[in-house]
C-alpha cells in the first residue's frame, strides 16, 4: 500500500531492494511496522547480471523510489543480493555473474547515489523480515528459512537471532548442488507435477534437518502462495510452514538492515532498544545478525 510523505514522515523508513536472478524488487519500508509505503517496482535483472548493469537498475528503482516519495539523501538504502555478504562486498555469487565476487559494491553505490547503503545476503534478508514480523516471530530455537526461487537460499536463526551466510542451497545432494532439483525454478524448467518436485525438495530438507536438527522450516519465495499444493506432501520430520510475507520479505529485511546500520559500508546493526530491557548495541562482528522482537505496535 501506498503511503503518502505526510504519512512517511511519522516513520522510521528506509528504501529495501531486492536482487534475484531472475527480477529486482524495490520499494520504501517501514521498518517499525514491516509494511512497504510505497509501490513495489520491479525490473528484470539484466543479463549478464554484471555488477555494473545490475547497479545501474538498482540505482534507477531508488531514484524512482526517492523521487516519487519525496525522500531525502538521509534515508537509507538496504540491499539483499545472492551471494554471502562480508565487508560491503560479495564473497560468492548464487544465480548472478561471478563478476560480483570482492566487487565493492557498498563503496560503489554509496559515492553513486549520495546516501548511506548496506548489504545483505538476500535470504538472510527475508528471513530477518519473517522472524520479527512474520511466521517465526517469537519461535525459539533453530529456525532454518528457505527461499525457494530461481534457486535456494537459506537464513538460519537461533534463539530468534541470524546465523549469517549459510548456503544451504549450495549443499551437494546426488553430485550437484541442492537448489538445481528443489528450487522452484527447476521444477517449471523440468516440467514436473507438484508431487515429483516435492519428493526432490523433501530430500532436500531431510539433509538439513539431519545436520541442524530445526525446530521449524519456514518456506519463503513466490511459490508458498501454492504451499498447499506441496506442503502437505513433506515427510521431513520438523514441523515445516509456509512464509507470510512472500516476495515482500526480502525487501522488508534489507530496508530493516539499512535503518539499523550505524554507518555506510559496514555490515553493523545497532540492536534497537525494548522498553524491558534497554540493550546496548551489538558489537561490529555480530552486525546484521542481531534479531530481536518486533514492536509492540500494530503490524498489519
Amino acid at each position: 500500500m501506498t503511503e503518502g510523505t505526510s504519512d512517511m514522515a511519522n516513520s522510521r523508513i528506509a528504501i529495501g531492494i531486492d536482487v534475484g536472478g531472475s527480477g529486482i524488487k524495490a520499494a520504501v519500508v517501514d521498518v517499525e511496522a514491516g509494511r512497504l509505503r510505497s509501490e513495489r517496482l520491479r525490473v528484470v535483472t539484466p543479463n549478464p547480471s554484471t555488477p555494473d548493469a545490475v547497479l545501474a537498475a538498482v540505482a534507477r528503482l531508488i531514484k524512482r523510489l526517492a523521487k516519487a516519495n519525496g525522500l531525502g539523501e538521509s534515508t537509507p538504502v538496504g540491499i539483499g543480493l545472492p551471494g554471502v555478504t562480508i565487508d560491503g562486498v560479495l564473497k560468492s555469487a548464487a544465480n548472478i555473474d561471478q563478476a560480483w565476487i570482492d566487487f565493492p559494491v557498498v563503496e560503489r553505490l554509496t559515492r553513486v547515489l549520495g546516501r548511506r547503503v548496506s548489504i545483505i545476503n538476500d535470504a538472510d534478508a527475508a528471513g530477518i523480515a519473517e522472524m520479527r514480523f512474520g511466521v517465526g516471530r517469537d519461535q525459539p530455537g533453530v529456525v532454518i528459512f528457505l527461499t525457494l526461487g530461481t534457486g535456494v537460499g537459506s537464513g538460519t536463526f537461533v534463539d530468534g537471532k541470524l546465523v549469517p551466510n549459510t548456503e544451504f542451497g549450495q549443499m551437494e545432494i546426488r553430485g550437484r548442488p541442492a537448489e538445481r532439483r528443489s528450487a522452484a525454478a527447476a521444477r517449471v524448467k523440468r516440467g514436473l507435477s507438484w508431487k515429483a518436485w516435492t519428493a526432490d525438495l523433501d530430500e532436500h530438507l531431510d539433509r538439513i534437518q539431519q545436520l541442524m536438527w530445526p525446530n521449524l522450516m519456514i518456506l519463503g519465495g513466490g511459490v508458498s502462495k501454492n504451499a498447499d499444493r506441496f506442503v502437505p506432501r513433506l515427510t521431513v520430520r520438523c514441523r515445516v510452514v509456509p512464509a507470510q510475507l512472500r516476495n515482500d520479505a526480502g525487501i522488508i529485511g534489507a530496508a530493516i538492515v539499512a535503518a539499523e546500520a550505524p554507518s555506510a559500508g559496514t555490515p553493523e546493526v545497532e540492536a534497537p532498544k525494548t522498553e524491558a530491557d534497554g540493550s546496548a548495541p551489538v558489537a561490529a562482528s555480530e552486525a546484521a545478525s542481531a534479531i530481536v522482537p518486533a514492536p509492540s505496535s500494530e503490524t498489519s
